[in-house]
């Protein structure tokens, strides 16, 4: 239900602001206003983008996880989306996400969320890393590739493998 009611607050917040903005600048400078941060938008979004693309791959190439760069790519792209949809809410909201502060804040939010570690040795060529985290239920959760694990079946008398 939250998600409705974003999906239909958003737009009326939306209009209202047209309304408003539109009523002080007059109409034509309202359109061109949003068409010129629609053009803003899609050049931050390629100038960044690109950048963090250059930086995620940096990063494999070094055996290291870009989490904080695929994290700041998602949130670019969602940035770029804002700045092309018409409004002046979620152009100012997209702007902010272009910011790397702002970023960084968000990062360290979900960080603060999440509990994840990688455990191991990471090399992208031969073998991948394995990741610990928790499960819904506080269970350790390890994640594996196939080929890391074996499928034994259970004795249910003895409850071990056979």
């Amino acid at each position: 239900m939250p998600i409705f009611l974003l999906l239909l607050l958003i737009p009326l917040i939306e209009v209202g602001t047209f309304v408003v903005v539109g009523q002080y600048i007059g109409l034509a400078p309202t359109l061109l206003l949003t068409l010129l941060t629609a053009i803003l938008g899609t050049a931050l979004l390629r100038h960044q983008g690109l950048r963090t693309i250059l930086r995620i791959r940096s990063d494999l190439e070094s055996g290291r996880m870009p989490a904080r760069n695929l994290a700041d790519g998602a949130l670019i792209a969602v940035a770029g989306v804002m700045l092309l949809t018409p409004g002046f809410v979620t152009d100012t909201l997209g702007f902010l996400l272009f910011v790397p502060a702002v970023r960084g804040r968000i990062w360290q939010f979900v960080l603060s969320r999440v509990d994840l570690r990688v455990v191991g040795t990471q090399s992208y060529g031969s073998s991948s890393y394995q990741s610990t985290r928790r499960g819904p239920d506080g269970e350790t959760v390890v994640d594996l590739d196939e080929g890391e694990f074996e499928v034994h079946e259970i004795d249910p008398d003895r409850n071990r493998p056979r």
